[in-house]
């Protein structure tokens, strides 16, 4: 079995993303860490539940 290689996320780090997660979830927060299976760590993250709607989450 080959070995995961690690993403090519480091020019990304400490800086603002928009992400879109599996469901329909959206976040918006800056990259801090990641993992080669592409576990993310945001922080300062909030949600977007509606345009209207926005939830500060903190870290995830």
């Amino acid at each position: 079995m080959s070995k995961a290689s690690q993403p090519e996320l480091k020019q990304y780090m400490e800086k603002r993303h928009f992400i879109q997660l599996n469901g329909g979830r959206k976040v918006t927060g800056i990259l801090r860490g990641y993992d080669p299976f592409m576990n993310l760590v945001l922080d300062d993250a909030v949600e977007e539940v509606s345009t209207t709607e926005k939830y500060n989450i903190g870290m995830v």
